[in-house]
């Protein structure tokens, strides 16, 4: 007899508790196999297939394209063994997990420990420890509860109580202690007068995360934004009162979860107006460049370069035959000459213990722009890579990064980083520290510009470099040394064969 197996999302590492999913890669009905990817997910370090620990027939999935869901919630159920072809559903209950549960015959909900065991980091195939169920008591209806399942409505989820974009809310208040732990959720559910027995955590155990509160009350004000819009004046000069009065209380459900523009105080957000959330590898950036503007005492030095004979020294390694050599890879083989006789600069603050740590290796990150917004790919011992060995791996991340394949492990763990902004078309700029390292090398564009050379003056290939550092590691002196002998690298590359 078939088995149905629930298979979860699965602990994707690096201190990752959620995931937006991008694309199914399986249908209801469908057989896979063992380690089969099912699921593209994005998470805020990179994109990742999750392959699925059964081999079966998929009979059902738990969530929409777009939907985020936390570590530990149902993906997807698989029947497994004698009889599996038989035991398709009649129809994709989607994101509706009370249907997908009501045809599982007797034992479905067992769990075994077969599987491959193969479900990236944390997760295994064995049995998990039973969550708590909570009780839904009856006759009580939840009014922020109800504009988040209208929220969701249009989506496969729509119809569902409490559903909305593959999270979960309860249809009714719940008795009993509320499982919250942070003093912040119960602070903005009080200020924004949102009873938090009315929601259903995401977190272990049904706890209350803050991305719960939060959801909620933009699922709210998204319903009293639509209230408004369609209570606006009819023909005969009435309006709606229905909908004003679900305007009323949407709005005062949301308080400072919406920031109305002046103006139009009382009424919804202009239609025209667009927003879009901080969520996945853009959310990420925006909080880590936040943290390092708060936590670090960053600042900026510059200098411009003659970089002539750089260029014509990497003109004549790729007029001979073998690879080709990048510019990147020239100034990163620059940086890490310049890292081992100023190591402060590759070093790290450790607030708790208020220590200095320097590290013996170099770990260089460099900043890439693609389509899902700025990355950092890292350069595992860029220190004991030659030019070539350089070209190769940067080409390699660069390419993982534009495609979205980088892993978490390729996106963490740099001391060092070098930001070529002159791709962009740019001179100077003065880039935030790549949070927790301390220092971080801009390039700017290379361009002929009018230079004193030899006591004449000359046209010239010159770049501005900046340096900006985190003070707490060193002063104004060691950094003006770190660039002054980078600048001299640049314009005189016999400078750097001589330290080698």
């Amino acid at each position: 007899m078939a088995q149905v197996l629930e298979f979860k999302l699965p602990d994707l590492g690096e201190g990752l508790t959620e995931a937006e999913i991008v694309r199914w890669l399986v249908q209801v009905g469908d057989v896979v196999a063992v380690d089969q990817p099912v699921v593209e997910v994005e998470t805020a370090k990179a994109m990742v297939e999750v392959p699925c620990p059964y081999g079966g027939v998929v009979t059902a999935r738990f969530g929409e394209e777009g939907a985020e869901l936390p570590v530990g919630a149902p993906l997807l159920t698989v029947a497994v063994g004698e009889g599996a072809e038989g035991h398709r559903p009649a129809a994709d209950p989607g994101t509706d997990g009370g249907a997908a549960r009501a045809g599982e015959q007797p034992g479905a909900r067992e769990r075994r420990s077969e599987g491959s065991g193969n479900v990236l980091v944390g997760y295994g195939t064995s049995e998990a420890p039973a969550r708590r169920r909570r009780v839904r008591p009856q006759g009580r209806a939840s009014g922020v509860t109800a504009g988040a399942g209208t929220a969701g409505a249009g989506s496969s989820g729509a119809g569902v109580p409490g559903r909305a974009n593959g999270r979960v809310r309860a249809a009714e208040p719940v008795d009993g202690p509320v499982p919250v732990i942070s003093p912040l959720v119960r602070r903005l559910a009080r200020e924004n007068d949102l009873d938090l027995r009315e929601l259903t955590g995401s977190g272990p155990d049904g706890l209350i995360l803050r991305a719960d509160v939060e959801y909620a009350l933009r699922a709210a004000a998204a319903q009293g934004g639509r209230a408004a819009r369609e209570a606006g004046p009819h023909p005969d000069g009435t309006v709606r009162e229905q909908a004003l009065a679900a305007t009323a209380g949407a709005t005062a459900t949301a308080g400072a979860a919406v920031t109305e523009p002046a103006g139009v105080a009382g009424s919804a957000v202009p239609p025209g107006d667009v927003r879009i959330p901080l969520k996945g590898v853009r959310g990420a950036v925006a909080d880590k460049l936040a943290r390092s503007r708060r936590e670090i005492p960053d600042a900026t030095c510059w200098v411009d370069a003659d970089a002539t004979e750089l260029m014509r020294a990497r003109a004549a390694m790729n007029a001979a035959s073998g690879p080709k050599i990048s510019l990147v890879a020239l100034l990163a083989r620059i940086c890490t000459a310049a890292l081992a006789r100023f190591p402060e600069l590759n070093s790290t603050v450790d607030t708790q213990a208020r220590e200095i740590v320097r590290f013996d290796h170099v770990h260089l990150g460099f900043a890439a722009q693609t389509d899902r917004g700025l990355v950092v790919p890292v350069v595992r011992d860029a220190h004991a890579r030659d030019a070539e060995a350089l070209t190769s791996e940067f080409a390699r991340l660069t390419e993982a990064a534009r495609a979205g394949r980088l892993t978490p492990g390729e996106l963490t763990g740099g001391t060092f980083t070098l930001n070529n902004y002159g791709v962009f078309g740019v001179d100077g700029s003065t880039p935030i520290v790549n949070h927790p390292e301390a220092a971080m090398l801009g390039v700017g564009r290379i361009v002929p510009k009018p230079w004193v050379h030899e006591g004449e003056l000359a046209v010239r290939q010159v770049v501005q470099l900046s340096l900006t550092f985190d003070h707490r590691v060193c002063d104004g002196g060691t950094a003006g040394g770190f660039l002054r002998y980078v600048a001299d690298c640049v314009e005189q590359p016999a400078v750097l064969l001589r330290t080698l």
